[in-house]
């Protein structure tokens, strides 16, 4: 992760070195377009599109930590591996699934998302799971289905 802000920090610096070059050589030319005044512009907009760059990817690593982190607590939660903490009560509800069911029933919403997207839905409230995300007959929930 530093290296990550270390990337945004630098590319910000190089950003403001580049727009106050620019800058400087517009005022020393008089408002004027001359050949130092297009190459500080140039740079400038290489300047920003490194910046850019650089804080899309800062923004795909806290997207993908974000992500993971909440996946982590999901399982934890689903497979009830969260400590509790002493002197704190026991919360009921619903009982702990194992992570690999979990898994298999994540997979299955994927695969009606994505059908739901291509607009090739499973036919008006089917109950039958994609065939590619089958679910495992070991678990009691589902030998119902």
């Amino acid at each position: 992760m530093d290296s990550i802000v270390d990337s945004v920090n630098n590319a910000y610096q190089e950003f403001i070195a580049a727009a106050s070059s620019f800058l400087e050589s517009k005022e020393n030319s008089g408002g004027l377009k001359t050949v130092a005044s297009d190459v500080a512009l140039e740079n400038f907009k290489q300047r920003w599109e490194l910046f850019r760059v650089a804080c899309d990817q800062a923004e795909e690593f806290v997207e993908s930590v974000k992500q993971r982190i909440g996946s982590e607590c999901l399982v934890d939660e689903a497979t009830g591996s969260v400590a509790q903490k002493p002197g704190q009560p026991v919360q009921s509800g619903l009982p702990p699934i194992s992570a690999v069911r979990l898994e298999q029933m994540s997979k299955a919403v994927r695969w009606l998302v994505i059908e739901l997207q291509q607009g090739s839905g499973t036919g008006g409230g089917s109950s039958q799971p994609h065939p590619t995300a089958p679910f495992d007959a070991r678990f009691t929930e589902d030998a119902g289905q």
